[in-house]
């Protein structure tokens, strides 16, 4: 695998003149202005007879701009400027006008737009050209390298209270500071890349330069991730470089005229599951198109890296398809292994890690590929950190099949810790996919119809919230402390959001009414979810001060399958957690250790699930001290009392 990535590098540096040229090509592409006022064009279409601009500039006159060929299937175009100025205004459309092999002309969105926006009263996107007289100037400068990572994954549309498609603006004003207190660090964006069918949640790309329009402007973006810098809040951008929309009016899909020009032609080129085109990474202008595509992103958008989505899909000829892991190294080499693929996100992850060594990327696998978080170097894939994909599918399995009394924690700590030591994992117990309709949060897994009866203060605490409310803080926090290097909550779901996420779609009547979030239960003291709320906030407060995430593995001291009871170390504090449903305990003995054998530690409670600020009982003191004995127990050399 990394002969095959050196063997690309090199032909980059000796055909292409470098990484750094063969990635600026963005630059380059599409339709672009000059400084003397011109307009260069530039675009790929091999199977293409002839390539002819067209749009608001020349009345729409198909043939009088006419593109040179070159070779390699690409295509240039030079227009002059008039008088000084752009023969090509500032919010006027375009479309490439492909003439293709069966004579055919076909009117086609450049792949290389910058913004695309759609009409009301028009189902297909139009190409604006986007060259304002004054661009956005980034004030701020990004924030340094996290060591510890708390991510809030966001969908900028359904980011209000409002049944409608919310702003870049209200984003930034609105939400950027509530994600600040909540004491989360990095702002995971989702559906950020244009894409024509807003219930895809952004996962049907048809522009991939250009950001959605559905939001606001690419300055109203460029604006929101300054604010965000200025927080002191990382941005990662959702990118989406496993597959493609189908759309070929306004998306990549047969640009040319032939179903091979950017993607594998036939079957291979089709994913049965999403409906959607499959990528040909062994393709040269493939290789330019999506490793300028991530440069773009971050050179004029200011974005500090990416979550790549459907990697599983990409390393597999089967794309994981009716496919299990079980972590056995034939599943993972072989024949069934998308080398291209997997060459491509190396040598994405070694440019990013060149050219901009602070951006961080995120590999959202399923199967377990051994080395994906290792360097290239070493033969690996390059990415900083992996989705911990089995820790939620866990719990939703514990919660939905066994009753509180057969919950394993043997089980549930082997799901926490199963990583492999030397790769960063993001630790989750719920992301967008399980608030998704057809699924349930977990809020919604626990306390179902009565969350929309009896979450008021007013009313009897009944035992299902309680329940509820108690198991929704205490799985959040050992998923956080316990389940990797790095955290990850989906919006909303910190404070136990109701009901699901459904976007406006014919089989609802075109209704936005799940596809909001519903920030304002927060904010309303006579309602429960100001408890978790709070939970969240201050268990985010506690890992910034200690920094358990950038700290190595805990070491697990106890897991008492009668007790129900949880206990491990990590960055010198000690979690405790009872799971047991009705039996609580007095003089309980907790093992831990620490290097001095003749000062007695003392330790207080920092965070207490059970504190009525979060909902519980306030069963314990916050004054009492508890101090470490040298008593051996569990295998540690110390012990207290708690």
């Amino acid at each position: 695998r990394y002969s095959l990535f050196y063997n690309h590098l090199k032909n980059i540096e000796e055909s292409e003149g470098g990484l750094d040229k063969f990635t600026k090509s963005y630059k380059t592409f599409g339709v672009n202005q000059l400084a003397d006022g011109g307009i260069y064009c530039k675009e790929w279409a091999p199977g293409a007879e002839a390539v002819f601009l067209a749009g608001d500039f020349n009345g729409w006159n198909p043939f009088s701009h006419p593109y040179k060929k070159l070779e390699y299937g690409k295509w240039e175009l030079f227009i002059p400027p008039q008088d000084g100025h752009s023969p090509v205004p500032h919010g006027s459309k375009l479309k490439v006008v492909i003439r293709a092999q069966n004579g055919a002309l076909l009117y086609r969105i450049s792949p290389w737009a910058r913004y695309v926006v759609r009409d009301e009263d028009k189902v297909n996107y139009d190409w604006v050209h986007w060259n304002p007289p004054q661009s956005y100037i980034h004030k701020n400068p990004s924030p340094k390298r996290l060591k510890s990572l708390r991510i809030y994954e966001s969908h900028v549309g359904i980011a209000s209270p409002e049944g409608k498609v919310a702003s870049y603006k209200n984003f930034t004003y609105n939400v950027l500071p509530r994600i600040k207190d909540l004491g989360y660090n990095c702002v995971q964006l989702m559906a950020i890349m244009e894409h024509a069918y807003y219930a895809s949640f952004g996962y049907q790309i048809t522009s991939f330069f250009a950001a959605s329009s559905r939001y606001g402007t690419p300055d109203d973006l460029k604006e929101m991730i300054d604010v965000a810098h200025s927080m002191g809040i990382t941005v990662l951008l959702d990118v989406v470089h496993s597959h493609a929309s189908k759309n070929s009016e306004d998306g990549l899909n047969q640009f040319d005229g032939t179903d091979s020009c950017f993607f594998h032609s036939g079957y291979r080129g089709n994913h049965q599951l999403w409906d959607s085109r499959l990528f040909d990474y062994a393709n040269w202008e493939v290789l330019r198109f999506l490793l300028s595509n991530l440069r773009m992103w971050i050179e004029d958008y200011r974005f500090d890296g990416f979550r790549f989505d459907g990697v599983t899909s990409m390393l597999y000829h089967h794309h994981g398809i009716g496919t299990g892991f079980s972590g056995d190294y034939n599943e993972y080499f072989g024949l069934h292994v998308d080398e291209d693929a997997l060459c491509y996100l190396m040598l994405a992850n070694h440019m990013i890690n060149t050219l901009h060594p602070e951006c961080i990327t995120i590999a959202e696998d399923v199967s377990g590929m051994p080395a994906l978080c290792r360097p290239v170097a070493e033969g690996g894939g390059g990415f900083d950190y992996r989705l911990a994909m089995a820790i939620p599918d866990k719990w939703i399995q514990i919660i939905k099949e066994l009753k509180d009394e057969d919950w394993n924690m043997g089980n549930i700590v082997h799901t926490l810790t199963n990583r492999r030591h030397e790769e960063k994992y993001i630790a989750y117990a719920e992301s967008h996919d399980q608030a998704l309709v057809g699924d349930k949060t977990l809020a919604f897994r626990l306390m179902d119809a009565e969350m929309y009866t009896n979450m008021s203060v007013l009313m009897p605490l009944t035992p299902v919230i309680d329940r509820g409310i108690q198991l929704h803080k205490m799985i959040r926090l050992i998923t956080h402390a316990l389940g990797g290097e790095s955290y990850l909550n989906f919006m909303g779901n910190e404070f136990g959001h109701p009901e699901w996420l459904d976007f406006p779609r014919i089989g609802n009547n075109e209704s936005y009414h799940y596809a909001r979030r519903q920030f304002n239960l927060t904010e309303d003291d006579l309602l429960r979810y100001k408890f978790l709320n709070a939970f969240d906030r201050d268990m985010n407060k506690l890992e910034e001060r200690f920094g358990w995430l950038a700290s190595p593995q805990a070491y697990v001291s106890e897991k008492h399958e009668s007790n129900k009871v949880i206990a491990f170390e990590r960055a010198g504090l000690i979690f405790i957690f009872n799971f047991h449903p009705y039996q609580s305990y007095v003089d309980y003995r907790v093992g831990n250790w620490h290097s001095s054998l003749t000062v007695a530690f003392k330790y207080k409670i920092l965070l207490d699930s059970d504190a009525g600020e979060y909902g519980g009982h306030q069963r314990l003191d916050h004054n009492t001290e508890y101090f470490s004995e040298e008593y051996p127990h569990n295998y540690r050399p110390n012990s207290i009392m708690v």
